[in-house]
């Protein structure tokens, strides 16, 4: 019986170093943080199954207030229990089994975390995978950064559109009181007004840009993170269960081992069979985050290049037809502040 379940659980083993080495492997943030997503998942103590009709567990431990003694104190008769009290005392006999589960499970993940950190153990690796989740947080670091730069364009070319829109209210002023300049006033006047018109164009631009990385970095790889992070949990107890597993497999065969051993077959199997779903999740997703990466990013680095281009060209017709073409529109002139945008 033993030999098939070692081999049944160290199917996807892979030892991380025989003496401790595990500088093969990606760097998590550190220990103390890993630490921290095994223990955040607390128990949900909100949620029973008891709804009535009691429960089928003993009271150990729950000492009736009949039974303390004093002057002039008797016990009540004994009688049978009202079904309120069976439905409490049910709850809370389910959510003391609930904390038991949480804390064994919480007890073997941070036993085997430590394992593998002081390389005393081993870990299943899935280096293709696990190399696609390095690249996408590195690549969303990228991409936040990207993003910063982005934000920070956008609010200079907002400052240089108001100040654009000031100066060349002023040269109009002046162009009226200022008769022995009125022209050379007036022509600077309705420059600023073009250059303020292009600004407005090329901020609507950048804004639907900065908005669709937003998206991106922040909405789409986050929740492909997400999974990944449920993805290294299940990892994590899939290891510690299949670990405890090979420990009571060596362990003596009196009939309560076989008992134990029986559970933790049925234990590891369930994590087991978690974990492969979480991975073939995760593996999907990454493809599906990359397939839209690509389209998303072709469409705004397009758009980029031509708004910029265009702006700084001068060719207001072209940064008009820019707009068009990526069907972006500029709200209605005559607000106070710059164009916002606005996606048909």
């Amino acid at each position: 019986m033993s030999d098939g379940i070692l081999s049944k659980a160290a199917t996807m083993e892979i030892p991380i170093s025989s003496n401790g080495d595990t500088s093969s492997l990606p760097e998590d943030d550190g220990l103390e943080q890993d630490l921290q997503q095994v223990m955040v998942s607390g128990p949900n103590l909100n949620e029973t199954s008891i709804v009535s009709g009691g429960y089928g567990g003993t009271a150990e431990g729950i000492i009736p207030t009949g039974t303390i003694k004093g002057p002039g104190l008797h016990p009540p008769p004994p009688g049978p229990p009202s079904g309120g009290e069976e439905v409490v005392r049910g709850i809370a006999v389910e959510k003391f089994d609930i904390v038991k589960k949480w804390g064994i499970n919480t007890y073997k993940c941070t036993k085997q975390l430590l394992s593998e950190r002081f390389g005393r153990g081993s870990r299943t690796v899935d280096l293709e995978l696990e190399t696609q989740i390095e690249l996408l947080r590195e690549t969303k670091r990228k991409y936040e950064s990207v993003l910063h730069l982005a934000r920070a364009l956008t609010a200079h070319l907002y400052s240089l559109v108001q100040t654009q829109h000031a100066l060349g209210d002023a040269f109009a002023d002046l162009s009226q009181k200022s008769p022995e300049l009125q022209e050379e006033f007036g022509y600077n006047a309705e420059t600023q007004k073009l250059l303020c018109k292009n600004g407005e164009t090329l901020l609507g631009a950048v804004n639907f840009f900065v908005s669709s990385i937003n998206t991106l970095v922040n909405k789409t790889m986050e929740d492909t993170l997400m999974t990944v992070k449920q993805y290294e949990t299940a990892r994590l107890e899939y290891d510690a269960y299949r670990t405890d597993l090979e420990e009571l497999s060596m362990g003596p065969r009196d009939a309560g081992a076989v008992s134990r051993l029986d559970a933790a077959q049925s234990q590891f199997q369930s994590h087991k069979d978690k974990y492969e779903k979480l991975r073939a999740d995760v593996a999907i997703k990454l493809k599906f985050l990359e397939e839209n990466k690509i389209k998303v990013m072709h469409k705004q680095l397009l758009l980029f290049h031509n708004a910029i281009s265009a702006y700084f060209a001068g060719n207001q017709q072209q940064l008009e037809q820019t707009l068009k073409q990526f069907n972006i529109k500029l709200k209605t002139p005559g607000a106070e502040k710059p164009s916002w945008l606005e996606e048909q």
